[in-house]
């Protein structure tokens, strides 16, 4: 498969936790709980940070949220979990980051809005502030540019400007023009007032599909700054899922983007870690990064009115979920691991053979009868109402052969 050439951005050392061009792109997520509530907050990056985050950004919106974040870090830290904590700011940053010094260390990287700061204007006292605090604290930050808080005053001057134009441009171009000045200008404006670049990430932030890629493909032919990709607002279930790979998948594919993260709208009560069970399948859909085994399973069809191979196939797929934590500790290699989960006679063999590990299901109005394929071979027939118990089993062995240090100390022999 054909290697995807990144664009070369600085590496940005966010805690420790690096993003560039020279690794692999990174997944992230946000909290939703409140985050002066500590303990609440510390129990949700937890679970996001097992999930595989390995950046969580948390909303620092008033003095009882700021107070919060050290206590935050400590309670993690205390709990073995080092994953990077990024500060949301919005409007008040310049004054929480000031007077909460120990909020500005503990933090690894701060997130700035040029639409909701003084950025541009004749006073960017706010701004500067942010930026000076960054410096002091050697901390990179993100410059967050996002359409529903675009700076209104910039692009008012770029509308008055395109309607003294002779041919004016639709006004859909002339914001997505102004949203990537906006991070251009502030990301000029930051390195003016002390930062580097690699501690500079920016973001252009839209919800619409092809808004998202036209606006981060203007923003990397323009500048080298890392940078981070998400569609905002992404939505609920499979349109928040659709949206997002189909907006995400040409740029990565393209080479553009360093960091990354799915905004789904979680079910009232839902599991945050959602977000970042998506955001590291289009990477590993993509062939950009492993996270976990894959099982490839068919859809079903007349031909498997049965639900046992459905059933099976959730099963396993739960069943991965659920071990690759320890997995992940004792098998070096294993997220590469690729299982199929087939439900009749027509497709099953074959998939089954192009996994490491597969089972074919038998169909519909015939005995559980299925063969199990290690490696391209037929291994074993189970049969009967213990298959799941059988073949996880069998996966248990694979994964111990095949990726435990013993066997990969003799492979290094």
């Amino acid at each position: 498969m054909p290697e995807i050439q990144r664009r070369k951005t600085p590496t940005v050392r966010i805690g420790q936790v690096r993003v560039g061009w020279e690794v692999p792109v990174v997944v992230q997520s946000m909290t939703n709980t409140d985050t002066a509530d500590v303990a609440a907050t510390i129990e949700q990056v937890a679970a996001l940070a097992l999930a595989g985050s390995e950046i969580v950004r948390v909303t620092v919106n008033n003095e009882e949220a700021a107070a919060a974040v050290p206590h935050i870090v400590d309670g993690l830290a205390r709990r073995g979990i080092t994953v990077p904590i990024v500060g949301d700011f919005h409007y008040n940053g310049h004054v929480l980051l000031k007077k909460y010094p120990a909020t500005a260390r503990a933090l690894a990287k701060y997130r700035i809005n040029p639409g909701n700061v003084s950025v541009g204007r004749k006073n960017d006292d706010n701004f500067r502030t942010m930026v000076e605090c960054a410096v002091e604290n050697q901390k990179p930050v993100r410059i967050g540019v996002n359409w529903g808080s675009l700076d209104q005053a910039l692009l008012t001057r770029m509308m008055d400007e395109n309607n003294r134009k002779a041919d004016p441009l639709p006004a859909r171009d002339v914001m997505m023009e102004a949203m990537v000045v906006s991070a251009l200008d502030s990301a000029k404006a930051a390195e003016h007032y002390g930062l580097r670049a690699d501690q500079i990430i920016l973001s252009a932030k839209v919800s619409g599909v092809r808004d998202l890629i036209d606006v981060y493909t203007n923003l990397a032919g323009r500048c080298s700054y890392a940078l981070h990709l998400g569609l905002t607002e992404a939505g609920m279930g499979a349109k928040g899922l659709i949206a997002s790979t189909a907006g995400l998948a040409p740029l990565l594919l393209a080479g553009i983007g360093d960091t990354i993260r799915v905004s789904l709208t979680p079910k009232p009560g839902g599991d945050r870690t959602e977000e970042v069970q998506a955001a590291q399948q289009i990477l590993q859909s993509l062939s950009i990064r492993s996270f976990m085994p894959q099982v490839t399973s068919c859809p079903g069809c007349g031909r498997t009115t049965s639900t046992y191979f459905q059933e099976l196939a959730e099963q396993i797929q739960s069943y991965l979920r659920a071990s690759m934590p320890e997995w992940r500790k004792q098998y070096p290699g294993v997220e590469e691991l690729k299982l199929a989960v087939m439900g009749c006679v027509v497709n099953g063999p074959g998939e089954s053979k192009h996994a490491n590990l597969g089972i074919s299901l038998p169909g519909t109005f015939e005995d559980p009868v299925a063969p199990v394929y290690v490696d391209g071979k037929l291994h074993t027939t189970l049969r009967g109402d213990s298959i799941v118990a059988e073949f996880k089993d069998i996966l248990d062995k694979y994964v111990e052969s095949h990726y435990g240090r013993k066997s990969a100390e003799l492979v290094g022999a």
